[in-house]
């Protein structure tokens, strides 16, 4: 027999579940996806059913379930990102039916609410995995105005500073127009915490945190935040993250800030997927030879990474952009980030010459110039040079 933790009201059925039969699907319900993000066996249900007296019935069912306890349910205030206090108890998921059903006509607190109030409630259905357990969740689910529709992006964070830890940062739409933002990181550390953040500009150029997402859990790898206003409090809907200047770092801990184990642009800045690629040649018998790549972004400007072979160990190489081309040579129209001995890479975003003039993806395949490398400010002979835009 269920424990029913509702006060049977007059509006209520209070009754084991394994004998209540599921309400005729022709009235007029809404179902919700209930599921566990970090449990993929775990998912289910909770369908909201219009009742003839007013009432509301919850039925949720839910598979791949552990048996031995009944698991307590409810709808909770606000999101389950943000988690939130109980609004209504709900009647156990029996642990063998995996089925729970409940009806009732006001929250816990006494207010009436209605099937239409919970279409538009700013709430969630959590289950847990027992009464003795209040922190382990089964499974939840948004609903109401929470729920989310079809749309969502998905950014890809690439390794930075600690080998083998990538991911991906996706965010879905919500039906208020808010996000749900769920980070998922491979090989994170376990027992960590790790700080996750959008960032204004683009990586390479670095800037402000602009929105703290909640920690990644090292142990799942895993971080779910609801997303309606920055860290400032202005708005920051679903519709503004597609174009927002900005890119994610997740890192290390609270304590190691300076490591970023996980980095990748974001709206805006996002990869178009149309690159181009230049040769450097060795020049002055240097050993010194590479590629400049430049990668479209969404906004038109371009990220620029210069990748050269046998640089010498700690130095660091300043790289531009010169008038012409490499027989006729000219004047510096763009600097790069110089070019890291230690690992050969420069990467600049690409917006615009050094004069202000704006210069883009698409700028950069017309341009009149080539690319030379040298070997250091104090030495500024010429390592490896190529062609690049017109003259290519």
């Amino acid at each position: 027999m269920l424990n029913v933790l509702l006060p049977c009201m007059v509006l209520m059925g209070c009754s084991s579940d394994d004998h209540i039969t599921p309400i005729p699907s022709s009235l007029t319900s809404k179902t919700y996806a209930v599921s566990s993000i970090f449990d993929n066996n775990v998912n289910g249900t909770a369908k909201f059913i219009k009742n003839d007296d007013n009432s509301t019935t919850v039925e949720i069912r839910l598979t791949g379930i552990s048996t031995g306890t009944s698991h307590p349910a409810s709808i909770n205030f606000n999101t389950a990102a943000e988690g939130g206090d109980i609004a209504i108890t709900l009647n156990d998921v029996n642990d063998t039916t995996g089925f729970s059903t409940t009806t009732f006509s006001t929250l816990d607190s006494g207010t009436s609410i209605t099937y239409d109030d919970l279409l538009s409630f700013d709430g969630y259905v959590n289950v847990l995995y027992s009464e003795s357990q209040p922190d382990h969740i089964l499974a939840q689910g948004d609903i109401g105005q929470n729920e989310l529709t079809d749309v969502s992006k998905t950014y890809s964070l690439s390794e930075k500073d600690v080998p083998g830890i990538s991911g991906l940062a996706t965010f879905y739409e919500r039906e208020n127009g808010e996000a749900l933002a769920i980070i998922q990181i491979t090989n994170a550390v376990n027992g960590m915490m790790h700080p996750a953040h959008i960032h204004n500009n683009t990586a390479v150029e670095g800037g402000d945190i602009a929105f703290t997402f909640n920690p990644v859990d090292g142990n799942t790898g895993i971080s779910a935040t609801n997303i309606a206003a920055l860290d400032n409090d202005v708005a920051f809907l679903y519709i503004d993250i597609i174009d927002f200047d900005g890119y994610i770092n997740v890192h290390e801990s609270d304590m190691s800030l300076g490591t970023i184990v996980a980095q990748g642009d974001i709206g805006q800045n996002e990869l178009s997927g149309v690159s181009t690629s230049y040769v450097l040649n060795e020049v002055n018998t240097s050993g010194i030879s590479g590629t400049a790549t430049f990668y479209g972004r969404n906004n038109g400007e371009a990220l620029a990474v210069i990748a050269l072979q046998n640089t010498p160990v700690d130095g660091l190489h300043p790289a531009y952009i010169y008038s012409n081309d490499v027989a006729t040579t000219g004047d510096i129209i763009f600097t790069f980030n110089p070019v890291d001995g230690n690992t050969g890479i420069s990467e600049t975003n690409v917006s615009a010459l050094d004069d202000n003039a704006v210069f883009g993806y698409d700028d950069v395949l017309g341009v009149n110039g080539h690319i030379n490398v040298l070997l250091s400010e104090a030495q500024p002979t010429i390592v490896s040079q190529g062609n690049i835009g017109a003259n290519d």
